[in-house]
């Protein structure tokens, strides 16, 4: 038996840090997506090659066993085999989304893999699949809102808030994004602590910032409903240097976002910070401005749409 499933990568438009905090985030899926394979064996054996690992380990090795990066797989594939058989099961990973820079390939991954694996057993049902994806990503990442497999799942845009959870926006404006790779190594622990730390220091500061970014947010779920895409990009300007007075940017990532704030409508990093990515907003009358414009620094970089399909299976 073998099925295939793919999911899309996400990109944090707004909101980043201060979800933590009871604010609402803006995310969107976009179009570079994560392919796994499943196949049943007779061995009981998982097995699973990707681009950041292999392993071939018996059904009964514990979690904390499996290298990090494999964990969230392995989950999977052990929870569901032993749910529903005794067989074992090769897992094949094709992702073209970069890992580890903030833009959901973990949370594609745990989509796309909840989804094959299942599919091998039985009709694949998207909220038991979402829920698998979310309990995987939570074996790497164990404070997830599981906003980010919720997006990877759905497709298209929604909002996150922690008091009115996810809602997915009937508005797509005609956007393109111009994501761009810091290549800067970054831990996502790191600045989550260290704004935590910032927010102990200055409570005041950091209750106003919480509030400029609510009011932020709602002028920018306008701006979306109306595709006025000048307005979001002012928003997306003031984001990022909300952003920066919390200190999750640094330099590189500040002359990146100055580079193409002339050719789009507006940038900010997207994620953690501190290395990772950012993205610019375009259309089609600046997006290859803005690509020329990063290219001529030798950033890498690629264009990417609102990805309004989700999960597919086939």
């Amino acid at each position: 038996m073998k099925s295939r499933s793919s999911a899309p990568g996400k990109v944090i438009l707004f909101g980043e840090h201060f979800v933590v905090y009871g604010s609402k985030a803006i995310l969107c899926a976009i179009n570079r997506r994560t392919v796994v394979s499943a196949q049943t064996t007779q061995d009981r054996i998982i097995s699973i090659k990707s681009d950041v690992g292999s392993l071939s380990s018996d059904i009964e090795t514990e979690l904390v066993e499996i290298p990090t990066e494999l964990r969230p797989l392995f989950y999977l594939a052990k929870k569901i085999t032993q749910t529903h058989s005794h067989e074992g099961v090769t897992i094949n990973v094709e992702s073209e989304i970069p890992p580890g820079i903030g833009l959901g390939s973990s949370s594609a991954c745990c989509v796309a893999g909840a989804s094959a694996i299942s599919a091998l057993f039985e009709k694949p049902d998207r909220d038991k699949i979402l829920k698998l994806a979310i309990e995987a990503e939570k074996t790497i990442h164990q404070n997830s809102s599981g906003a980010d497999c919720t997006v990877c799942l759905h497709g298209g845009m929604m909002t996150y808030s922690k008091r009115e959870g996810f809602e997915r926006l009937g508005s797509v404006p005609g956007f393109k994004l111009v994501v761009a790779n810091s290549n800067l190594e970054h831990s996502t622990g790191k600045m989550v602590s260290g704004v935590k730390m910032f927010q102990e220091e200055n409570k005041a500061e950091f209750l106003e910032m919480c509030n400029m970014q609510d009011g932020l947010t709602e002028r920018a779920l306008d701006m979306i409903e109306k595709n006025d895409l000048v307005g979001l990009g002012a928003c997306i300007e003031k984001n990022q240097k909300i952003l920066e007075a919390i200190g999750v940017s640094n330099e590189k990532l500040r002359i990146m976002i100055n580079m193409v704030n002339k050719t789009s409508f507006g940038s900010k990093i997207t994620g953690a910070g501190g290395g990772g990515c950012t993205f610019a907003l375009c259309d089609d009358t600046n997006v290859q401005a803005t690509k020329h414009r990063l290219n001529q620094e030798n950033i890498e970089c690629f264009s990417a749409e609102i990805d309004l399909k989700g999960l597919d299976t086939f």
